[in-house]
């Protein structure tokens, strides 16, 4: 394909001579009568491989064309010719941006070593724009394929959570369904108090597996119908370090084991298993902990009936300073009761995932 240039120039036999020059050097050449005629040119196709133009022109000069191209074609490399033997004009030509400077008359050989060096430059900036292009095209396809594959891990992350959850549920079947629904009342809990997406996502899973533990406590004590005795007990509540040492050692889990060793501790101090107060406590395991006895509250036991959500809503109030963190009872307080009946009847639907509302 033939490369185009396009000749501007006032006088006729001046830009008829250049462009003869040119094809005849295998050029395609196009030829316009002044700056205005040149810029309705390149507006309509703007695929020349480099423009010539004389600098002395009446109406709009070249230099002021110079300018224009510089604006609307960056890409497009231009040389100026003139008659005019002054180097301060050839000079602020270079400096508005000129390829190279010719001074007629010149000779066919010099026109022709300006037009080539001048058409390879063009030729080197559309490779790179090219190639630019095609590099952030290749970052943008990469980019995009690298969020479906972490979409899909964090999917996976959170199909692995689902069934060590499930282990415990099985485990344990007087509290089967409890980690989705106290899940479900975290996650809802943590976003009206304005959590992140990712602190949300890490407290979602602290919540499910809080109880992960217990799969280490003796069937005997788990699973003993009656009240535990004090030496019951203390084994009983190693489920939070024993879980912590469990998630620790994941690298994706380490905040959310924070949130599992801690997740039995009171807002006043006098939790377990290290007695943590207050913003010592994660502020997952704070949410967590009104989640979980909202819960408790709300759910049959073996030795009780439920209570109702007004009752554990009245009992959490009384319970603000002490066991919870006053700021997280105070945005509960907020969310109307129904709303809570509504969240436990959807996590008893069939196939529910709590993590597929975040």
């Amino acid at each position: 394909m033939q490369e185009r240039v396009l000749v501007v120039d006032d006088e006729e036999p001046v830009r008829g001579l250049v462009a003869s020059m040119l094809r005849k050097r295998g050029y395609s050449a196009v030829t316009a009568s002044g700056a205005s005629e040149a810029i309705d040119l390149l507006r309509q196709d703007s695929s020349y491989s480099l423009v010539l133009s004389d600098i002395m022109m009446p109406g709009t000069d070249g230099l002021a064309l110079l300018d224009r191209i510089s604006v609307d074609h960056p890409e497009l490399p231009v040389v100026m010719f003139s008659a005019v033997r002054d180097i301060q004009v050839a000079t602020n030509a270079f400096r508005r941006g000129a390829f190279d400077y010719l001074i007629k008359p010149f000779e066919s050989s010099q026109l022709e070593s300006v037009v080539t060096r001048a058409a390879e430059h063009h030729r080197h900036l559309l490779q790179t724009t090219a190639y630019r292009q095609h590099l952030e095209d290749m970052v943008s396809a990469r980019t995009s394929r690298l969020r479906s594959i972490m979409q899909d891990l964090e999917r996976s992350y959170d199909i692995t959570i689902g069934a060590m959850g499930d282990a415990l549920d099985l485990r344990d079947q007087e509290t089967e369904g409890h980690s989705k629904r106290v899940t479900a009342y975290t996650i809802e809990l943590a976003r009206a108090y304005g959590v992140t997406y990712d602190e949300l996502r890490t407290i979602a899973r602290g919540a499910f597996l809080h109880d992960i533990g217990k799969i280490a406590t003796p069937d005997s004590i788990l699973l003993k119908p009656g009240r535990l005795d004090e030496a019951e007990t203390v084994v009983m509540r190693e489920h939070c370090q024993q879980g912590y040492e469990m998630l620790r050692k994941i690298p994706f889990l380490h905040e959310v084991a924070e949130i599992v060793y801690a997740h039995q501790e009171c807002f006043d101090g006098t939790g377990y298993p290290r007695g943590l107060k207050g913003d010592e406590i994660p502020l997952g395991a704070r949410i967590f902990a009104l989640a979980d006895t909202l819960d408790a509250m709300t759910s049959d036991r073996p030795y009780r009936k439920r209570t109702t959500f007004a009752a554990a809503r009245a009992e959490i109030l009384r319970c603000s300073g002490t066991q919870f963190d006053p700021s997280i009872v105070a945005v509960f307080q907020k969310i109307p009761e129904d709303f809570w009946s509504e969240i436990r009847n959807k996590t008893q639907e069939s196939g529910f995932d709590a993590f597929a509302t975040l």
